[in-house]
């Protein structure tokens, strides 16, 4: 049988006892026992459970059996039996053990102990290997695959967006430049700026910050699309909900006005979500029991209310409400509540007012509609009281905004004038506008951001612990 082929630990335990002759590869986690045999706990990264390996000590040299400790690496033939011991089903037996690859049991990082997620981050190439991440990991893995399965199902086309643009989709200016000048001494033009007429691209170039533009594009042929790829955020922001390199999930539908966009919205993190309690039970029994444990050593009024699982199965099994912005700054106004950021109708809303509609008012996900057109960005659809656009934000517990969209502008003068109101270089846009002028449509679209979906998952409490290598500022370590 060929590598590719061959099962996991994952499938090993999984399987009835009838003392079959098999080869394992794995890590070591632990290794205990007495002067006769020793228990060895292996690990392959499929599950969240380990392999009991029974090592006779008879059969193997004083040599051998030092060198097996934590973090090294086995490969293990032998039988497979009915486990002795609780927590497991099955045993293995050895009858050959190679190591791999020696760890030095002093200098290895990850010992039998609780380490601090802090402790973790500086040394992410080889958190993977701990049971926290590990269960995170196969749970990105899953919704990954989750998101793509939901978009093929319901006849949505992938497309492949540009992480290269010379175009700012949201208008904030907080890009990364992409360039090949010289740093030290970029070629100028007479009124000494930068010329970029001399760069790679023969103009100013970036990191994207979304896939939209480019979505609709293909949305405007296809009618069903969306993006999952990398974006990018050059704000330097140093909280537990931003990243400067992050993944995001942007659909894009022909012919779907503002209620059609929560109806998807709606239905697909539900979808996900359910996908994780069927396909990820164990890693979030783990995750559940982790942060269960943590919470022990906090004061009640700051525990979760809700158990990790509760808390997913409750959002996936009640409609989310829907309310405008203007009724939101109404419940805002007459909660009482003293916000650190004072509430008035034209504000941007902050965390702490996003997860007091949804955690205390209506204690369930929330979509607000409807947002002041001056806080939006310029491609959302205009409502007809001049005031406000069509957009849509849809906010969880414990993390807030996770979700944001809107119906597009598919008006021609309107879009035009808008992109002139805000200032934006018209001359990169050519090709957007020019949309609105061969076959324009109502469509709408959206923005998941993937790392915020892992947060509310796994219950995480800072988004650096659900991405394999974060990138924030000063952080370019791994």
């Amino acid at each position: 049988m060929s590598a590719l082929h061959q099962k996991r630990i994952a499938d090993w335990l999984q399987t009835e006892p009838t003392n079959q002759n098999i080869t394992v590869s794995g890590w070591v986690r632990t290794k205990r026992g007495n002067k006769e045999i020793a228990f060895i706990a292996l690990s392959d990264g499929s599950t969240i459970h380990n392999l009991q390996v029974v090592a006779d000590l008879a059969k193997f040299s004083e040599d051998l059996i030092r060198k097996i400790t934590t973090g090294c690496s086995l490969k293990v033939q032998g039988t497979l039996v009915a486990s002795q011991g609780a927590g497991q089903k099955v045993d293995l037996v050895a009858e050959s053990i190679v190591v791999l690859g020696e760890a030095d049991a002093e200098k290895f990082p990850l010992q039998k102990k609780k380490h601090t997620l802090e402790f973790l981050r500086e040394i992410a190439h080889l958190r993977p290997r701990t049971n926290t991440f590990g269960a995170i990991l196969r749970i990105r893995h899953a919704m990954s695959f989750a998101i793509h399965k939901y978009f093929n199902d319901n006849n949505f086309y992938c497309i492949h967006a540009p992480i290269i643009t010379g175009s700012d989709a949201e208008g904030a200016g907080e890009m990364f430049r992409v360039t090949t000048l010289d740093a030290g001494k970029p070629p100028r033009n007479e009124d000494g700026s930068v010329n970029f007429d001399e760069d790679f691209f023969g103009k100013e170039s970036n990191l994207t910050v979304s896939g939209q533009l480019e979505s609709e594009l293909a949305a405007l042929a296809l009618s069903r699309v969306y993006t999952f790829g990398p974006t990018f955020r050059a704000e330097n922001s140093n909280t537990t909900r931003h990243l400067a390199e992050f993944w995001m999930i942007e659909p894009e539908i022909a012919f779907f006005d503002l209620n059609d966009n929560m109806d998807l919205a709606e239905d697909f993190l539900k979808y996900l979500i359910n996908y994780a309690l069927e396909h990820c039970a164990d890693d979030l029994a783990f995750l559940e029991s982790r942060l269960t444990e943590e919470e022990s050593q906090m004061k009640k009024e700051d525990r979760s209310p809700m158990l990790l699982t509760e808390k997913l199965k409750s959002v996936s099994s009640h409609p989310f409400e829907r309310i405008t912005y203007t009724e939101a700054i109404s419940i805002l106004e007459r909660s009482g509540k003293k916000f650190e950021y004072p509430v008035k109708w034209g504000v941007d809303l902050q965390s702490e007012h996003e997860r007091y509609l949804v955690e205390k008012h209506f204690k369930k996900p929330v979509i607000l509609t409807n947002y002041p057109k001056d806080i939006k960005a310029f491609y959302m659809k205009q409502d007809e009281d001049g005031k406000t656009v069509r957009a849509m934000d849809v906010l969880f517990p414990g993390i807030g905004e996770i979700i944001g969209g809107s119906q597009r502008e598919e008006e021609y003068e309107k879009l035009s004038t808008r992109i002139d109101e805000m200032k934006i270089h018209r001359e990169s846009l050519w090709w957007y506008l020019e949309t609105r002028q061969y076959g324009t449509v109502p469509h709408s679209g959206f923005g998941l951001g993937f790392e915020r979906l892992i947060l509310f998952v796994t219950g995480m409490g800072n988004i650096r612990d659900v991405i394999p290598f974060p990138r924030t500022p000063r952080n370019l370590e791994f």
